[in-house]
């Protein structure tokens, strides 16, 4: 039976599952049989039942007693007693509970044959496994299938169980035909039959076998991503390009005018950028680097080779905020060196003149040969660097000669923002930033087709920044502290995770809060900061705020990029579990700009011992390297791949992180097959073709 034979046409599949399995996305036998399964459980042999809690889970298998349901206020509980099977001198009994889940009390009753999985924990005097996952083992028949076995565990929905999942998954794999079935992978990665792999993730003979399996799946879906990554590669490097840099005067007139010297790593990063400029072949790299690692004045360095090579260079912010930060500092330094620069902004515009006429075509070649005698670039009112937002995407004839492009905070554009902006010039070169570090596996997943420059050191001189997890009580205490860091000169920030309070959630808000704080530190000045405030009034408020005329900024994430001022050495973040691990690290990085010591403070509520073991990771460290490999781990990578815009498969078993070996090995094969067979027409390589999956229509192998 062929592989994507719709579900609907398989006589053995009920139309009422066929609509279940819909419902999670399964359409086809393919895809019914790549539903793998979340977990394994070894029930050829279950865990004794357990006389103490523990954090490990245990997997037990018992008859119901009793069952009862029990009421206390709105709240319902399901609780039923669980005996071994066979009982012996030692035997106990296990209290298994369910809470508001009105669907158990109707498939479980007493004498009823369970496996339960959870974790135990102690209540009182008695062993309690709450919320567990379970299964009810009722036809004897099927006990080779769900017993006595390495049993697959397959996520489910309402009305469609584990169980049934399991054996409609044993039914599909009985019917598919191995013919039908092409190697997906070259047998130097792995030689294991694919379907041989589908059978034991799913029914494996021993855990040996389940590794096996899941090494060659694993490495089917990383192939495939590589193999992706690596023609969107091949096809960016036959583009023809530009030389966007020539000589390195304007870059050694800013270096002369810094009052600091530029790190070992900025160095590097920015002499990699030249490289690729100076070619012909169009730059696609990506700038990232732990927070304020100076990622801009190498941005900045790359702007001035295009610029001196006759072009103009374009910065693109997320907001207007960052856009007015970048804009500001690029004029102050760029002034002295006799260049413009230009904001423009959805409420901003910088007027500037029609571009004088003159021969494009001729100039653009000539800078491409290295002529001697090129022309020089025309005069111009244009700006020769332009900062701006979304607004660069709208304007109509802002370039005549766009030759880089820069996009700030890369993952908040869409793919095909970032591909408008650089057809607003003939092949520019494309340099994406973000200031967040990535996790190297991720580097070569989803920007693998992108070189990869990495600030991997800070500046001399920073202040330290000593970081604090504290219950939301000591709010009071902590006020008292900012108090004192405001009287001794310094500046503060005080941060939420919402502008006004809502019925729908217990955080607070920045609007509400505001007023409290203007009485607590009192006489000092205070003002409130967030994204709804109109741009000429946000601007007098982050200009009072940099001037030290105000000593504390309530805000919200408006200000977790591009804000600088050195004098802020204190963070106060309420409701800090509500941020992901990586955006608290971007919002602390707005202190420890300075000489001094600086302070994070995170406010949560320490019950939570789920959100004050992710707090606690910034306690640790400041590497924002390690801070976003945890919090990746502890998310999972999901859709952090951005799969859904990238034209990459989906990852359905392999882990980015724990399974980085095997990615390794992935991208090697992959990019010898597209180095030998760019247009996969090798008949040993036509089956590879269907792992090209949902590759963009448009051309978008520049900026994805």
């Amino acid at each position: 039976m062929p592989w994507d034979s719709p579900l609907k046409e398989l006589p053995w599949i009920a139309p009422q599952r066929v609509r279940q399995l819909s419902r999670m996305g399964i359409e086809s036998l393919g895809d019914l049989v790549s539903h793998f399964p979340k977990r394994w459980e070894d029930r050829s042999k279950f865990d004794r039942f357990p006389q103490a809690e523990s954090d490990t889970p245990v997997c037990v298998c018992g008859i119901v007693q009793k069952a009862n349901v029990l009421r206390r206020g709105r709240s319902r509980s399901f609780e039923l007693t669980l005996a071994e099977e066979h009982p012996h001198a030692l035997s106990g009994v296990l209290t298994v509970k369910w809470y508001n889940l009105f669907w158990v009390e109707k498939v479980v009753a007493t004498g009823m044959r369970l496996v339960v999985f959870g974790k135990p924990k102690r209540r009182g005097r008695n062993i309690v496994i709450e919320q567990p996952e379970f299964e009810v083992l009722e036809d004897e028949n099927d006990t080779s299938l769900h017993l006595q076995r390495i049993t697959p565990i397959h996520r489910a929905t309402e009305g469609l169980s584990t169980r049934i999942i399991r054996g409609l998954i044993w039914e599909a794999l009985r019917h598919l035909d191995a013919a039908e079935i092409p190697a997906l992978l070259p047998a130097s990665l792995d030689p294991l039959p694919r379907l041989d792999a589908l059978k034991q993730i799913h029914f494996p003979a021993s855990f040996e076998a389940l590794g096996a399996a899941r090494k060659h799946l694993v490495l089917t879906e990383f192939f495939a991503m590589q193999l992706a990554i690596a023609l969107r590669r091949a096809q960016q490097q036959a583009e023809p390009g530009l030389c966007h840099a020539s000589s390195s005067s304007l870059f050694q007139r800013l270096l002369d005018s810094l009052p600091f010297t530029l790190t070992d790593a900025q160095l590097r990063c920015i002499g990699e950028i030249r490289a690729d400029m100076a070619s012909v072949r169009p730059m696609n790299r990506l700038l990232h680097g732990d927070v304020g690692a100076g990622k801009t004045l190498v941005a900045l360095s790359a702007m001035l080779y295009a610029v001196e090579a006759g072009f103009q260079a374009a910065l693109m912010a997320p907001t207007q905020i960052l856009a007015e930060q970048h804009y500001l500092q690029f004029q102050r330094l760029c002034g002295p060196l006799g260049l413009r620069v230009g904001l423009r902004t959805g409420n901003r515009r910088e007027a500037s003149g029609p571009l004088p006429l003159f021969d494009h075509d001729r100039w653009q070649q000539a800078v491409a040969s290295g002529s001697p005698d090129r022309p020089s670039a025309p005069a111009s009112d244009q700006p020769e660097i332009l900062v701006g937002t979304h607004a660069l995407l709208h304007g109509q004839n802002l370039f005549e000669r766009l030759g880089l492009a820069v996009i700030d905070e890369q993952h908040k554009f869409g793919v095909l923002q970032r591909a408008t902006l650089r057809a607003q010039g003939r092949s520019p070169d494309m340099l994406v930033m973000t200031a967040t570090p990535i996790p190297r596996t991720l580097t070569m997943s989803l920007y693998g087709d992108l070189d990869v420059s990495t600030l991997d050191e800070l500046p001399k001189g920073r202040g330290k920044i000593v970081t604090g997890v504290r219950d939301a009580a000591k709010l009071p205490e902590a006020a008292k502290f900012i108090r004192e860091q405001l009287e001794a000169g310094r500046q503060a920030y005080i941060v939420y995770p919402l502008i006004d309070a809502s019925e729908k959630t217990e955080a607070k808000a920045a609007a509400a809060e505001f007023e409290k704080w203007r009485q607590l530190l009192a006489p000092m000045s205070c003002a409130l900061l967030h994204g709804r405030i109109p741009p000429e009034e946000k601007d007098s408020i982050m200009e009072q705020f940099r001037l030290g005329h105000t000593k504390a900024l309530v805000a919200t994430t408006v200000i977790e990029v591009g804000i600088d001022v050195p004098n802020a050495n204190l963070m106060l973040i309420e409701n800090a579990e509500r941020f992901g691990l990586a955006q608290l690290h971007q919002l602390r990085g707005r202190v420890g700009r300075g000489s001094h010591k600086s302070y994070c403070i995170l406010l949560t509520d320490l019950a939570d011992q789920e959100a004050v073991e992710k707090l606690q990771v910034l306690e640790r460290t400041s590497n924002g390297f390690d801070i976003a490999e945890a919090d990746w781990e502890m998310r999972g990578p999901g859709d952090l791949l951005g799969t859904a815009q990238s034209g990459l498969p989906p990852i359905k078993i392999g882990n980015m992180i724990k399974d980085a070996a095997l990615m390794q090995e992935a991208r090697a094969a992959a990019f010898v097959v597209i180095e030998e067979d760019p247009r996969l027409e090798k008949p040993a390589h036509q089956a590879y073709r269907s792992l090209l999956f949902n590759a963009p229509a448009t051309d978008l192998s520049q900026v994805s």
